[in-house]
């Protein structure tokens, strides 16, 4: 139920003016550490190939440690099955193939052994391979929401027909990074087993519990509708004792429905998660891919690559980041899953503290606004991440008044 973009950034353009963000000495310390940059060599020796800030992920959240792009030589030291895939770019900076879905997949792996203690991952042929960096943005800025620290709307109008709706700007511009100063000063980063995350559509992959509990400790539930892509998360869990305890699966057996049959009247869920199916039908998904080949094609013959053609339309797609259907699409696309969504959601509002899911086509904001409106949200969050020179960004809501939601941070677990 979930999709992905091939070069780790999301759909629509970036505002103009965006720096990124620093970060506040008072949030909580992600489990792994930025890796160091390589040092200059004094002596005159052949240049090796430069690994670090090979690819800067500009505008990234400040505490993702893949903001100053990947340093292979680290990686492929974590996972020498990358090795294979690496090689100078034109520039003289190690990179891979983006194009070549074994190089994702092996590069996904480095990164897991690397950055996150994640010792054995795979996925089937096929499914989504997913671009971790700008699915742990994601969970930064769940975090960030967790504890309170969005800093309040800046120049976007609110949605209309909430309690205190807000459209918050990614940290991309002076005056909102000094509101999130401001507001990280306050709230510490909520992490540790008390937190509870409900992760809809997680796919084969598992890629955001997996990232969620070793960047901070979170516990979380999975759901999907595909019995394939459950049993190989369960293969990841069993593959990997750190997961073990803090990770359950959960199997949707009606594919009409989101959280109907997956949230128990026993559960609480702190915050929900959802990177939604961006196509409405098989035909729009195999156009997408071969859209993104041929932008991944003019991207490298931009950086001086040579590159195979785009096969024509109808032949068979096998694109780096893959995806079976329910991963890519569904009926209505993403607005529609959006919308069910959210009128699901208010069955359960006293059993979440916070609804969220990925938005990646901007037009469908406004019908969600409308949505959440009519189905009673309290409290409504636009929140904006930049990545690269595009913007993606979480739509996130609360049925909980503001100070009720202070007193479940206050008695959680």
């Amino acid at each position: 139920m979930t999709k992905s973009a091939p070069k780790q950034t999301p759909k629509s353009k970036l505002s103009n003016g965006s720096v990124k963000g620093k970060q506040d000495p008072s949030q909580a310390k992600s489990t792994f550490h930025k890796q160091e940059s390589n040092k200059q060599k004094s002596k005159p020796v052949a240049r090796k190939p430069k690994s670090v800030q090979a690819a800067d992920k500009k505008g990234l959240h400040q505490r993702n440690l893949h903001k100053d792009g990947y340093d292979f030589e680290t990686l492929t030291a974590a996972s020498p099955e990358l090795k294979p895939f690496v090689r100078p770019n034109p520039y003289g900076n190690l990179s891979i193939d983006f194009s070549a879905p074994q190089a994702v997949k092996a590069l996904n792996l480095a990164l897991l052994k690397a950055h996150y203690k994640i010792e054995s991952w795979d996925i089937p042929q096929g499914f989504l391979c997913p671009p971790i960096p700008g699915r742990v943005d994601y969970l930064h800025y769940v975090a960030d929401l967790l504890a309170g620290n969005i800093p309040q709307q800046v120049s976007q109008e609110p949605p209309t027909g909430s309690a205190d709706g807000q459209n918050v700007l990614a940290l991309t511009n002076g005056v909102t990074n000094d509101l999130a100063k401001a507001a990280t000063k306050a709230n510490r980063i909520p992490t540790g087993s008390k937190i509870k995350a409900l992760d809809i559509g997680t796919g084969a992959n598992g890629i955001y519990p997996i990232l969620g509990i070793q960047a901070y400790g979170w516990q979380f539930t999975a759901s999907d509708v595909d019995p394939i892509s459950i049993a190989n998360v369960e293969s990841i869990i069993q593959a990997n004792p750190c997961l073990q305890g803090k990770f359950k699966t959960r199997l949707q057996t009606d594919h009409q429905k989101v959280f109907q049959g997956i949230i128990s009247v026993d559960d609480r869920f702190d915050v929900t998660i959802c990177n939604p199916p961006f196509h409405s039908s098989l035909a729009e998904a195999s156009e997408g891919s071969v859209r993104k080949l041929k932008n991944l094609a003019a991207n490298r013959a931009a950086k001086g690559h040579k590159s195979a053609s785009v096969k024509a339309k109808g032949a068979n797609i096998d694109l780096n980041f893959g995806g079976q259907k329910a991963e890519l699409w569904c009926e209505g696309g993403e607005k529609q899953f959006l919308l069910n969504m959210i009128r699901e959601s208010a069955d359960f509002k006293t059993q979440c503290l916070w609804f969220t899911s990925l938005v990646s086509k901007q037009e469908n904001l406004k019908p969600c606004y409308a949505a959440l409106a009519k189905a009673g949200a309290v409290s409504i969050k636009t929140i904006d991440m930049a990545q690269g020179n595009k913007l993606t960004r979480v739509l996130a809501w609360s049925f909980l008044t503001p100070k009720q939601r202070g007193l479940w941070a206050k008695y959680r677990g």
